[in-house]
C-alpha cells in the first residue's frame, strides 16, 4: 500500500449515515464527525473527547477487567461501571454471612475497600495510525499465511521501538478488516477495590426476565477505586498504594435528560460484523443461533428450578445464570430483528449490485469478480465445522464437570515433559487448588447431573456422528442409549466430582498421580473432545475462517471504493470508540409506543414479592413513600432510573459514561432493547435503542439509600445550566 489508508479515507465525501449509526474512533472525530455531532446538538469539541496535548475525557475510560468499560468520577479514582460488570467480584466477595450480592456493600472509609487480584483497568493514552508501517513488504502475491506473518513482525518491531521510547504498553490493532492498522498505547491499573454495590434487588431488578427489555427498571451500577503506588504509577495491590488521581475525571450533571438530547457514549465495544455478507448473517441467525439457543434453554431451566428454593443455590449459581443468559436472550432477539428487518435479502441486494458493479469494469472483475461466489462456497463448508465447535463449548463444556476437569491439561501436559518444570508444576498445583476451592464453593451437583444428561442427549440427537467426538457413541453402544445412567456412572466414578478427592490428587503431585488422573472418566471425555477437536476440526475451522478474513479484507476494500461517498465505521474490536444519537423512545409493535425514560413508580408497579427479581428493597419503598428523593429528582418531583437513546452499543460497552452535550455524565450505559440486539449485524434506527441507568438515580442511591454521602463529596456535581 502506497498511501495511508486514514489520508485515503479523509478524502472521501462525506454522505451522512443514520444518526445514531456507527462506532467511531476518537482520534478521527475531528475529520469524520464533528460537525455532524455539532449539528446534532454537541457544545463541546471534538478535542475535548481525544486529545494527546490536554487532558480529556478519554483520560477518564478505562476498559474494565477485559470486557467492560469504566469511566473516573473523582479525583480520588473513583470509578462507576455496571453492577453486571462488577458482579464476579461482588459474588467473591459474598459469603452466606456477608451476602453483598443481596444486602449489597459500600465501603464507609477507604480501609474498607475491598481488593479484587486479577482486576484490571486499561486506559488508553493515545493512538496513531501505523497502516503504512504494518503493511511494509505486504505485495497481493503473498500468501495469507506470509501476509500476516509480515504484519506480525512488521508490529513487533514498531512495538517494541514504541514501548521502549514511550514507556508504555503498546499494540497494533487492524481496522476495516485489515485495511487499517492503528497502534495503541495503554497503561494497564492493577488494584482496583470494591467501593460500593447496591443490593441486587436494585443492582440486577428485573433481572433475566427484564434483561434487554424495555422499559427496564434497573439500577445497574457499581462503585470501584483505581490505586497506585506512592509515585502516582500502576502497581499490584499493596496497603501502601494510594488512590489515584487521574488527568480527567468527568462532572456529573444532575439536569438529566429529554427526548430529542444529544447524547454520546465512550466506550470499548467488543465486536461487531456489519459488513459480514448475507451467508454470513443466514449463518448466525438461523443456524448457529438457534443450536446455542436450545443447549443453553437446558441449562438456565436447571439453574432456575433448583434457585428458586434454595437460598443457598441461587446465590452459588447467580453468576453462572447471569452469564448463561446474557448471550441466550441476546441471540434469540438478534435472529428475530434480522428477520424483521429482511436482512438477509438486503443484504443480497448489495451483493447483487457489488457483483454487478464489479462485472463492469475488467480491473475491478479481476481483483472483486469472484468474491461473492467464494463466500458462498466458504460459508457452506464452515457450517458443520462451526456446529461441531459449538457443540462442544454448549454441550460438552456446558457440563460444569468436563469443564472443571478440562482446567487440569496445562498440569498434565507439563508433567508429560521429559523433565518437568518443578516450579511450574508447583504453581500450577497451587493455581488448581485455588480453583477447586472456588468450584466447589458455587457448585450443587444435582443440577449439573440433570443438565448432563439433557446436554448429552441433545447433542447425540442433532451432530452426525463425523462431527462428534466418540464418547458419544458409547451411550449407545455400551448403555443401550440410557443417558441417565451413564451420566450415573461418570460423577460416581470421576474424582471431579469430590472435592476432596481432587485435593488429595493435588497434594504432592507428581507423575506417580499423573495416570489417576488421566485416566479419570471426566478427563477421558475431555481428551475425547479434545483429540476430535484437534484432529478433525481445529485446522479445517481455522483454514476456512482465515479465507474468509481474506475475502472479508478485500470487500471491505471494494465496497468502500463502490460507496465512495460514503462514510464507513469500522467493525468494533475492544477498542476506544464514540457512539452517538438522540434520547427517544421507540414503537416495538403496532399501536404501542415506548417512552425514553421509566420511574420509580414503576419499580413499585412491577413488584412481587414471590419473585426473587422483582422484590422491592424495604428502603427503597419508604424513600419513595416520603418522596425523599434529594436533589436528584426530575423537574415534576418523580425519580427517574433510566432512559433509552439511539446510540449504537454492543458488548463491552457495558459500564460505558453516557455524556450530554457538554461532556457531562447523564448515565451508564448498561444494556440494549431486545428488538434491536441485531445491530451487531445491521442497525436499524427505529428499533436500535441503547438503555442507561439515570445518574441521579445512582447518586440517589448512594445518597438516600446507601448514606455514603462522603462518595458524593468526591465527585464534580452540574446543577442547573
Amino acid at each position: 500500500m502506497k498511501r495511508s489508508f486514514f489520508l485515503i479515507l479523509a478524502f472521501l465525501a462525506t454522505r451522512l449515515l443514520i444518526a445514531g449509526e456507527g462506532m467511531w474512533i476518537p482520534m478521527l472525530l475531528q475529520q469524520l464527525n464533528e460537525k455532524e455531532m455539532k449539528e446534532m446538538g454537541m457544545r463541546i469539541s471534538a478535542e475535548d473527547i481525544y486529545s494527546v496535548n490536554q487532558s480529556s475525557l478519554k483520560d477518564a475510560i478505562v476498559l474494565f477487567g477485559g470486557g467492560c468499560t469504566g469511566e473516573l468520577v473523582s479525583d480520588k479514582g473513583l470509578l462507576f461501571t455496571n453492577h453486571h460488570c462488577g458482579f464476579n467480584e461482588i459474588q467473591k466477595h459474598s459469603t452466606i454471612e456477608n451476602d453483598y450480592l443481596t444486602n449489597g456493600f459500600w465501603a464507609m472509609s477507604l480501609s474498607e475497600e475491598l481488593p479484587n487480584p486479577g482486576l484490571t483497568a486499561v486506559m488508553l493514552k493515545r493512538m496513531e495510525e501505523v497502516t503504512v508501517q504494518v503493511l511494509n513488504g505486504v505485495t497481493p502475491e503473498m500468501t495469507e499465511s506470509q501476509r500476516a506473518a509480515a504484519i506480525r513482525e512488521n508490529s513487533r518491531k514498531i512495538t517494541e521501538t514504541a514501548a521502549r521510547e514511550s514507556g508504555l504498553e503498546t499494540s497494533v490493532r487492524a481496522f476495516y478488516q485489515g485495511n487499517q492498522y492503528f497502534m495503541l498505547y495503554t497503561q494497564t491499573f492493577r488494584d482496583i477495590r470494591l467501593v460500593g454495590a447496591p443490593p441486587s434487588n436494585i443492582g440486577k431488578f428485573g433481572g433475566d426476565t427484564d434483561n434487554w427489555v424495555w422499559p427496564r427498571h434497573t439500577g445497574d451500577f457499581a462503585v470501584f477505586r483505581i490505586y497506585v503506588n506512592k509515585e502516582g504509577k500502576p502497581a499490584e495491590y499493596s496497603t501502601e498504594n494510594v488512590p489515584y488521581k487521574p488527568a480527567y475525571h468527568i462532572p456529573i450533571s444532575l439536569n438529566g435528560v429529554e427526548e430529542n438530547d444529544f447524547t454520546f457514549v465512550f466506550g470499548y465495544p467488543a465486536r461487531t460484523r456489519q459488513y459480514i455478507p448475507s451467508f454470513g448473517v443466514q449463518q448466525t441467525t438461523e443456524v448457529t443461533n438457534p443450536h446455542k439457543i436450545a443447549l443453553r434453554d437446558i441449562r438456565l431451566e436447571a439453574f432456575k428450578k433448583y434457585s428458586a428454593t434454595n437460598a443457598k443455590i441461587r446465590l452459588q449459581y447467580a453468576a453462572k445464570d447471569a452469564r448463561v443468559a446474557n448471550a441466550w436472550k441476546k441471540m434469540i432477539g438478534e435472529s428475530k430483528g434480522i428477520r424483521r428487518l429482511n436482512g438477509v435479502e438486503r443484504k443480497q441486494v448489495q451483493e447483487q449490485e457489488f457483483q454487478n458493479w464489479a462485472n463492469a469494469e475488467s480491473n475491478r472483475i479481476t481483483v472483486y469478480g469472484g468474491l461473492i461466489p467464494a463466500f458462498q462456497n466458504s460459508y457452506a463448508a464452515l457450517e458443520p465445522l462451526m456446529l461441531a465447535s459449538d457443540y462442544i463449548n454448549e454441550a460438552g463444556l456446558g457440563i460444569e464437570l468436563l469443564a472443571f476437569a478440562n482446567r487440569f491439561w496445562p498440569l498434565v501436559e507439563e508433567s508429560r515433559k521429559s523433565s518437568p518444570d518443578a516450579t511450574k508444576m508447583n504453581k500450577l498445583v497451587e493455581g488448581l487448588k485455588n480453583q477447586t476451592a472456588a468450584f466447589f464453593k458455587d457448585y450443587h451437583q444435582p443440577i449439573d447431573r440433570e443438565v448432563a444428561v439433557a446436554l448429552l442427549r441433545l447433542y447425540t440427537m442433532k451432530q452426525p456422528a463425523p462431527f462428534r467426538p466418540a464418547f458419544l457413541d458409547e451411550i449407545e453402544k455400551d448403555f443401550g442409549g440410557d443417558f441417565q445412567a451413564y451420566v450415573d456412572k461418570l460423577f460416581d466414578k470421576s474424582l471431579f466430582a469430590s472435592e476432596t478427592a481432587v485435593m488429595n490428587l493435588l497434594n504432592d503431585f507428581g507423575t506417580n498421580k499423573l495416570r489417576r488422573l488421566t485416566t479419570d472418566p471426566a478427563f477421558r471425555i475431555t481428551t475425547d473432545m479434545r483429540d476430535f477437536y484437534n484432529g478433525q476440526i481445529r485446522e479445517q475451522l481455522a483454514a476456512y475462517n482465515t479465507g474468509i478474513d481474506s475475502l472479508q479484507r478485500i470487500y471491505m476494500q471494494g465496497l468502500m471504493e463502490m460507496q465512495a461517498d460514503k462514510r464507513f465505521y469500522p467493525d468494533a474490536n475492544f477498542t476506544l470508540r464514540v457512539t452517538y444519537g438522540k434520547v427517544e423512545g421507540y414503537a416495538p409493535a403496532d399501536a404501542v409506543y415506548y417512552e425514553h425514560y421509566t420511574t420509580l413508580e414503576g419499580i413499585l408497579e412491577k413488584e412481587d414479592p414471590t419473585i426473587y427479581d422483582y422484590v422491592v428493597e424495604k428502603k427503597l419503598k419508604q424513600l419513595h413513600q416520603t418522596k425523599d428523593f434529594g436533589d436528584y429528582a426530575d423537574k415534576d418531583g418523580r425519580m427517574r432510573v433510566a432512559f433509552a437513546a439511539s446510540n449504537h452499543t454492543t458488548g463491552g460497552n457495558s459500564g460505558s459514561p453516557v455524556l450530554n452535550a457538554d461532556g457531562h455524565m447523564v448515565g451508564i450505559n448498561f444494556d440494549r432493547c431486545w428488538e434491536g440486539t441485531m445491530s451487531d449485524l445491521m442497525y436499524d434506527p427505529a428499533m436500535s435503542r441503547n438503555i442507561s441507568v439515570d445518574i441521579r438515580f445512582v447518586l440517589f442511591i448512594i445518597d438516600k439509600f446507601a448514606g455514603a454521602s462522603h462518595l458524593i463529596d468526591e465527585m464534580t456535581i452540574i446543577k442547573g445550566s
